[in-house]
């Protein structure tokens, strides 16, 4: 699978770790950044990340800092992100059964290394269950169309 990675410094060691796990397990990575742990802003890195991802260039994204809350923020700010942020194996595997989420999010200072690990594995590993939630995903999907394509109104 050919996923898409970013996140800003407060992400950036779970990153280069999850990289290696990725890589060994036979998935092909688009690293968006941050490349180094100095302070930066998340948004620079999250958010190409979740474009590779609506563009089709990517199957999936993960997304890292250091609660996982802004970067799933501003990976949902993109048109087709259902970015979820887990924080445990059921979190994550509810966010594809239910969500069909594309980008998972994940919090450095949250959650442990091991636990980051397991959290990524069953979430590629975990297929969307369509059914009733098919419904759902789709009712956001046609709104999310609509917004796009209507003017925005300034007061």
């Amino acid at each position: 699978m050919k996923i898409a990675l970013g996140s800003d410094h407060a992400g950036f060691h779970y990153k280069e770790t999850l990289k290696t796990m990725l890589q060994e397990q036979g998935h092909e990575l688009v690293d968006c950044g941050t490349f180094t742990p100095e302070s930066t802003d998340y948004p620079l890195y999250v958010i190409p990340a979740a474009e590779k991802v609506a563009n089709g260039e990517c199957e999936r994204g993960i997304v890292l800092g250091g609660s996982g809350n802004g970067e799933a923020i501003a990976a949902n700010k993109v048109q087709g992100i259902r970015c979820a942020l887990a924080w445990n194996e059921e979190s994550a595997l509810l966010a594809r059964q239910h969500n069909n989420a594309n980008v998972l999010s994940l919090g450095e200072r949250m959650i442990s290394l091991e636990m980051a690990q397991k959290i990524v594995t069953l979430w590629l590993n975990t297929p969307f269950e369509g059914g009733r939630h098919e419904r759902r995903v789709q009712q956001l999907s046609d709104y999310e169309r609509r917004c796009f394509t209507t003017p925005v109104r300034s007061s």
